[in-house]
């Protein structure tokens, strides 16, 4: 599993260092096996099927790799499994050959639709232990992964509310000061996303992003069947690397260098 997740840390820093969009505030850290997900989706409707897919892959991939359920914190802010317009009624496909529902019955959401707020995500990453809240975070190695519409130093929830740069700052100083990370990779795939790490000043942090200031995050293609596009070009492109992959992978920074080159 560490080195699944070294790997993974491997890729977010070759692609962010290529598109410009890298940023990483660096420490001295032991190693640590303690490893934890949260995946966020913020975006309701059927036109933003992507955005839910975009995060069920990440979550598909990561418990593939070893990340267990029980430390893994999803937040799916609509349920189009069950959209009255899905003409395929439970599933949720992130390819347009629909070879794969990413929506299978051992998928475990722990905060779905208007549970998913501006709020309830920055509490999930740094609320105190007697707060009461559906799934907590043990200290360890955290991925945080968000997808959604976003702007400069912004990110939405469910077209309503906002989470800001400055915030998202502020959540992982005290969640440093509150030893609840040991590293933290945090992943924003969404329009002008480099600038929601813009605040960012904790240390053991890598973060990367889908656009810089300025640019739009792109989708990648669409299902003509559902209508709509089913995944964004940056996350599709970070799951293809790892489409083979096994949990005891050897494989090193130079092996993914040569792959994607």
């Amino acid at each position: 599993m560490k080195s699944t997740v070294r790997l993974f840390c491997v890729l977010i820093a070759f692609i962010a260092v290529a598109a410009g969009c890298l940023r990483f505030v660096a420490a001295e850290s032991p190693g640590h096996n303690n490893n934890w997900a949260v995946l966020v989706d913020t975006s309701r409707y059927w036109f933003n099927y992507r955005h839910i897919a975009n995060t069920l892959s990440i979550y598909t991939t990561v418990k593939r790799l070893g990340i267990p359920d029980s430390n893994i914190l999803l937040m799916l802010a609509d349920d189009i499994a069950c959209n009255p317009r899905n003409p395929h009624p439970t599933f949720v496909f992130n390819n347009a050959d629909q070879q794969t529902n990413l929506y299978d019955d051992i998928v475990e959401v722990d905060y779905r639709g208007y549970e998913v707020t501006a709020g309830s995500f920055l509490d999930v990453l740094h609320a105190p232990c007697y707060y009461d809240q559906p799934a907590r975070l043990d200290s360890g190695n955290l991925q945080v992964y968000i997808t959604g519409h976003g702007g400069d130093g912004f990110m939405k929830f469910q077209d309503k509310e906002e989470v800001t740069s400055d915030e998202i700052g502020k959540a992982f100083a005290l969640m440093h000061e509150q030893n609840k990370y040991n590293e933290l990779l945090f992943i924003a795939d969404t329009c002008q996303a480099a600038s929601l790490y813009g605040s960012i000043r904790s240390p053991n942090i890598m973060s990367m992003a889908s656009s810089k200031i300025g640019e739009d995050s792109l989708s990648h293609h669409v299902d003509y069947n559902l209508g709509v596009s089913v995944i964004d070009r940056f996350t599709y492109y970070m799951l293809d690397f790892f489409q083979g992959m096994e949990p005891d992978s050897t494989a090193t920074m130079q092996n993914l260098i040569d792959n994607v080159r």
